[in-house]
C-alpha cells in the first residue's frame, strides 16, 4: 500500500514538475527573445542585410559593363558615375545646381504647407467650406503635372516662379488630404470638453484640433517632400538654364548617360536624406505617443 501512494506521489510530482518547468522554460524563453530584440548587435545586423540586395546590385552592375555585357554608351558604369560626379563635385558645377534645386524645393514646399493646411482648417471645419474647397482641389488632383506646364510658362514666364509654383502645386495635395482626415477624425468628447471650458475657436484650433490632427499632418508632408522632387525633375526640364534637372537635359544633347545618372542619383539622395528629417520630425514632435517613445520611429 504503501508502495502504491508512493508511485502516485512520484507521477503526480513527476508531471507537476515538468509543467511548472516547461512554463519557466517558455518565459525563459520569451524574456530571451524579447532581451534578443533590444540588444544593438540584433539591429545592425538586420540594417545591413538591407543593404546588401542593393550594393550587390551595383556590383553586379559594374560587373557587367566592365565585361562588355552592358554597354556604357547606354548606361555608364558605377565607377564612371563615381568619377564623374567627383568631377562635377570639384569644378563647382554640381553644387551650384544643387543649391538651385534646393531653394526650388524649399520655396514650393513651403508654399504647399502654408496652402494645404489653411485649405484643410477651411474644409475641414465646416460643411460649407469643404463643399466650397474639396471639389475644386479634387479636380486639380487629378490633372496631369506636364498639362499645366505650358498655362504657367504663359501666365507666369520661365523664371523661377513657374518652377515654384508647380512644386507647390504637386505638394499641396498631400498636405490638404492628410491634414482634412485628421481633422474629421478629432474625437468629439474633445470638442465638447473645449465648449465646456469655454475655449475661443482659435484656441481650439490651436490647443485641440491641431495637435490631434498632427500625425496625420506629419504623413502628408512626407508624401508631400517625395512629390516636390518629382513635380521638380519636371520643371526644371522646361526652360530653365540652372539646376539638376538642367545639367540633366545638358548631358541629354551630349549623349553623357554618366551625369544624367549622377542627377539621378542626386535626386534619390535628396529624398532619402528630406524623408529622414520628416521622420525625425515625427519622432521628435510625436514623443508623447507610445509608438515614438524610446526615439523609435514607425
Amino acid at each position: 500500500m504503501s508502495e502504491t501512494i508512493t508511485r502516485i506521489g512520484t507521477r503526480i510530482g513527476t508531471r507537476i514538475g515538468t509543467r511548472i518547468g516547461t512554463r519557466i522554460g517558455i518565459r525563459i524563453g520569451t524574456q530571451g527573445r524579447t532581451v534578443a530584440r533590444r540588444l544593438p548587435g540584433i539591429p545592425v545586423r538586420l540594417s545591413f542585410r538591407r543593404f546588401a540586395s542593393p550594393v550587390l546590385l551595383v556590383v553586379l552592375w559594374q560587373l557587367a559593363c566592365a565585361s562588355g555585357l552592358l554597354s556604357t554608351r547606354l548606361v555608364a558604369s558605377p565607377a564612371q558615375i563615381a568619377a564623374t560626379g567627383w568631377s562635377l563635385m570639384r569644378d563647382g558645377t554640381l553644387a551650384a545646381n544643387l543649391s538651385v534645386s534646393l531653394i526650388r524645393a524649399a520655396g514650393g514646399l513651403g508654399l504647399a504647407l502654408v496652402a494645404g493646411v489653411g485649405l484643410a482648417l477651411v474644409s475641414g471645419l465646416s460643411r460649407l467650406g469643404e463643399d466650397v474647397v474639396d471639389a475644386p482641389l479634387q479636380i486639380l488632383r487629378t490633372l496631369p503635372a506636364l498639362a499645366l506646364v505650358p498655362l504657367f510658362i504663359l501666365w507666369f514666364g520661365i523664371g523661377e516662379t513657374p518652377k515654384i509654383l508647380l512644386v507647390a502645386l504637386g505638394a499641396t495635395f498631400p498636405i490638404y488630404l492628410n491634414l482634412h482626415k485628421g481633422i474629421r477624425a478629432i474625437d468629439p468628447k474633445l470638442l465638447e470638453m473645449a465648449r465646456t471650458l469655454g475655449l475661443s475657436r482659435g484656441r481650439t484650433i490651436r490647443d485641440v484640433i491641431l495637435p490631434g490632427a498632427l500625425p496625420d499632418l506629419l504623413v502628408g508632408l512626407r508624401f508631400a517632400v517625395g512629390i516636390s522632387w518629382l513635380m521638380l525633375v519636371v520643371a526644371e526640364q522646361v526652360n530653365a538654364d540652372s539646376g539638376i534637372g538642367h545639367m540633366m537635359m545638358d548631358a541629354q544633347d551630349f549623349l553623357r548617360t554618366d551625369i544624367i545618372l549622377v542627377g539621378l542619383v542626386i535626386y534619390g539622395l535628396l529624398g532619402l536624406a528630406s524623408d529622414q528629417v520628416v521622420r525625425l520630425l515625427e519622432t521628435t514632435l510625436l514623443a508623447w505617443r507610445p509608438v515614438y517613445r524610446g526615439g523609435r520611429a514607425s
